[in-house]
């Protein structure tokens, strides 16, 4: 270990916010934003109706959705909306699920022993590995996450999925929709959460469906109970107040506001296609990084499958050889541990199923500059603590 090695960077991050959900506030946020919420008073109220069903409209303008496209806001974050395209629309056909990380495997779980009976084939692999999507049967509903936070695996493009599908694509959009450009016509049935590219408050989730997936709500009935926070029809027709602004719960109004703000940033900064640069400068600035640093490497195999927003990275397989993964784990909250105690990086350790290494969000409410910044730190923590490892644990 050297002495100049060693030294603490000069520059620090601005924000130290690095977590894959919650994600970092836009830049120059604070909570002067929330100064205009209407607390105290009824989401059902004309005033909080009319700022849910803004964030309805503007939340179309900036993705650029297809016109017929309905947006609604439901409970439980990206969970919650995932859930209720699941268990609301799942049935008359077979499912094929695929999952390649902690969510996707839930999703599975759901397929497979609760949402009973179903017809499934599920496609699952390990951390890092995207499974063959052309294994996907269209005449069946093929479930799916665009990007696998937890793995920092992303499908690269739409082109797998044809036009013609008889059955729905139901995607997990969660940490990848703001972030990457979305093939909408290729998707029936997109769920994320405020919580992750735009860098809102949690707990609330977006369904968004195209005209196939109203159409078969309003034609299928599940053949097992429904909880009231899941339904999306009532005697065969669509709820369509919950793609006005009348949502299904109760909704938090200052999270209401807060998304708002967000999306009034997203639009000064070029919308959708500036979320997007944002994201990839960011991603870009950490790739360079990670290929001159040899105690790395992308938990993603293949570079066409990188997330460039939940970065997973490990130690490369040579390194990892012979320590046990309890002991990586160990090493790596050492190096987060440092990391935090400067108050320069915060929860960026790996998810606590995945293989042990960092998880560093580089969506777009991260600036570049803080991610130079934190990569300083990173050698920095390497230099106070790498002859330790395989000495933890």
């Amino acid at each position: 270990m050297s002495a100049v090695a060693a030294t603490k960077p000069s520059q620090r991050p601005r924000s130290p916010n690095f977590c894959s959900g919650p994600c970092s506030k836009r830049p120059g946020w604070s909570v002067d934003a929330l100064r205009s919420t209407p607390v105290g008073r009824s989401h059902r109220a004309a005033l909080g109706k009319s700022r849910l069903h803004r964030v309805i409209a503007e939340t179309k303008e900036l993705l650029e959705l297809p016109a017929d496209y309905l947006v609604g806001i439901l409970p439980a974050s990206d969970t919650g909306a995932v859930e209720a395209a699941l268990w609301t629309l799942l049935g008359p056909r077979p499912v094929d699920v695929f999952a390649w990380e902690s969510f996707g495997k839930e999703w599975v779980t759901d397929c497979l022993q609760e949402l009973k009976p179903l017809q499934v084939r599920s496609f699952v692999t390990e951390f890092g590995v995207l499974p063959n999507l052309r294994q996907a049967n269209f005449g069946h509903d093929v479930v799916f996450p665009w990007n696998g936070t937890t793995a920092g695996v992303i499908v690269p493009d739409g082109d797998w999925i044809p036009d013609d599908r008889a059955g729905l694509t139901i995607c997990d959009a969660t940490s990848s929709v703001g972030a990457v450009p979305m093939p909408w016509n290729k998707l029936d049935v997109i769920t994320y959460s405020w919580q992750k590219v735009l860098g809102g408050e949690a707990q609330h989730g977006i369904l968004i469906l195209s005209p196939r997936a109203v159409a078969r709500l309003e034609s299928h009935t599940p053949a097992w109970p429904v909880p009231k926070i899941f339904r999306l029809t009532r005697n065969g027709k669509l709820l369509r107040g919950i793609f006005e602004g009348d949502t299904i719960n109760t909704p938090s109004m200052l999270c209401v506001e807060d998304v708002l703000d967000a999306m009034a940033w997203a639009r000064s900064i070029g919308g959708a296609a500036g979320l997007a640069r944002r994201t990839r400068a960011n991603a870009d600035a950490l790739r360079q990084w990670v290929d001159r640093t040899p105690w790395v490497e992308y938990l993603a195999v293949d570079p066409e499958t990188r997330s460039p927003t939940s970065v997973c990275l490990r130690l490369p397989r040579d390194m990892a050889n012979g320590v046990p993964t309890e002991a990586q784990a160990a090493w790596f909250k050492k190096i987060t541990a440092a990391l935090e105690a400067e108050g320069v990086a915060y929860d960026i350790n790996s998810y606590r199923d995945a293989p042990p290494g960092l998880r560093i969000w580089c969506g777009a409410t991260v600036e570049t500059d803080d991610i130079v910044a934190l990569t300083q730190w990173l050698d920095w923590a390497y230099a106070m603590h790498g002859s330790e490892l395989g000495k933890a644990g």
